[in-house]
């Protein structure tokens, strides 16, 4: 059996078209690849930040106050708001009363000045 140098050449021109198109697919496949990789990286960059925040969100929420210490805080404001105005009245009352009760201490003040006024005048 002898080989022909041609029919080995075809042979081998054969394997080698078959090697070149197997490789040119799998590079036309692989940049796919390529790019299916840097989504899913990319993908993976926003997760990784999106769980950072939704950790500091998380974090800054266990300092707030719930719902019924809210509650309590608005009731207890309540309270002291009406507290507030039962002062307020009892010390407008008291205001006025002090009040009426200076009146008389202001004109003996003012007999006092214009007395001291006159003397001066006299004096001059």
């Amino acid at each position: 059996m002898t080989l022909d140098l041609t029919a080995v050449a075809a042979v081998v021109g054969l394997l080698l078209g078959f090697i070149n198109l197997f490789t040119a697919v799998r590079t036309m496949l692989s940049a796919g690849e390529k790019k299916l990789d840097e989504r899913v990286t990319k993908g993976e960059t926003k997760l990784i930040d999106h769980d950072r925040r939704i950790q500091a969100i998380e974090s800054d929420m266990k300092h707030l106050p719930d719902r019924e210490t809210t509650h309590r805080i608005e009731m207890t404001m309540s309270e002291i708001m009406r507290r507030l105005e039962v002062q307020d009245a009892t010390l407008s009352g008291r205001f006025e009363a002090m009040d009426e009760r200076l009146k008389p201490i202001q004109a003996i003040g003012e007999r006092l000045q214009d007395a001291l006024i006159e003397q001066a005048r006299n004096a001059a």
